[in-house]
């Protein structure tokens, strides 16, 4: 009779701990990899679980479940669980949170669970960051940002790398969270959101909005929309723009509540590969792009539209670096079974 294994220790990472290791991690090499493995069809993304309620004051809140799983050379296996809040800041408290967690891919008992803000913002920043390595008009030399918490701070973070001379304009509902985040980042803050938008070589929306805003008439010739939030951009920038990338279309497929998902069923959206009279045709993902097989912008004068739904596998992978990381340095808490 075999001896039972040993059941796993689980490491906690909290976030500063995350913050820690993360220093050896490079999360755009990250997402890089993790796209070129999704072109090769070595991950596995199921659809996103999603319970939305409304707190007792009326605000909107909801849960998100993102599994995925990364195979290749170093599996990584498992689960994003974020909340939010839209009462959360003036509660003095992040509108989102959550954990991570990574699964042993033979036994499938939990290894690791690590806070998840810093994993999910940086992710989002680090995919908006090769989009614009592989989709920017050459000599991006301003930046749009509207919307200024916690993932436009990722953003700037990681654009101000690769883009240290590029001027910086930020725009919030929220005048007072604009000027602080200008003043961190060394930004200008504009008025209104066209103010923001006309003349920007690339336009980053982290807004929480349902409502859309953005014109096609407002983009500058060459800009880069990135569109990381839910509803900035009007449909006559989906169905205007020139080129229009997105990360998963199984994923925005299966969503009813965004634009692209709304779009799909209105018949003026149709996938990758895919044609109905009268409906835009997506022209590729992002995986298609990195793995050489879509050429991106045809002119530096495109309009290109980026839509990310999210994908799961993007946080497990950069999950996965991280923990590895804190391995090596010995860092969080074991929690002994």
């Amino acid at each position: 009779m075999s001896t039972p294994s040993p059941e796993p220790a689980l490491r906690v990472l909290r976030h500063d701990d995350v913050l820690a290791a993360a220093e050896d991690v490079d999360p755009v090499a990250s997402v890089e990899a993790t796209l070129l493995l999704h072109a090769r069809g070595a991950t596995t993304l199921p659809d996103e679980a999603y319970l939305p309620w409304h707190t007792a004051s009326g605000a909107f809140a909801r849960s998100l479940a993102l599994p995925g799983a990364v195979w290749g050379d170093r599996p990584a296996v498992g689960l994003k669980v974020i909340n939010s809040s839209l009462d959360n800041p003036s509660r003095g408290l992040p509108r989102a949170q959550g954990w991570t967690f990574l699964f042993d891919p033979d036994t499938a008992r939990p290894i690791a669970m690590l806070s998840a803000a810093w994993i999910s913002a940086t992710r989002t920043a680090a995919y908006t960051v090769l989009s614009a390595r592989r989709l920017a008009a050459p000599g991006l030399d301003r930046i749009a940002v509207l919307g200024c918490g916690a993932i436009a701070e990722s953003h700037l973070d990681l654009l101000r790398v690769d883009h240290p001379d590029a001027s910086v304009v930020v725009y919030d509902q929220d005048p007072a969270r604009a000027r602080s985040l200008a003043a961190l980042r060394r930004a200008e803050v504009a008025d209104d959101p066209r103010t923001a938008v006309e003349g920007a070589g690339l336009v980053v929306c982290t807004t929480t909005t349902t409502t859309g805003y953005i014109a096609l008439d407002w983009l500058a010739p060459g800009a880069l929309v990135a569109h990381v939030s839910l509803d900035d951009v009007l449909p006559e920038v989906a169905t205007g723009a020139d080129l229009v990338v997105v990360d998963d279309w199984n994923l925005i497929a299966a969503d009813d509540r965004r634009l692209f998902g709304r779009m799909l069923r209105e018949g003026t959206l149709c996938g990758p590969g895919e044609s109905a009279p009268g409906a835009r045709t997506v022209d590729a993902t992002l995986a298609d792009v990195v793995a050489g097989r879509h050429p991106g912008r045809a002119k530096d004068t495109d309009v290109v539209l980026s839509n990310p739904f999210g994908m799961g596998v993007l946080d497990v992978a950069l999950a996965a670096d991280v923990h590895d990381a804190a391995l090596a340095r010995d860092l969080g808490t074991v929690l002994e079974p």
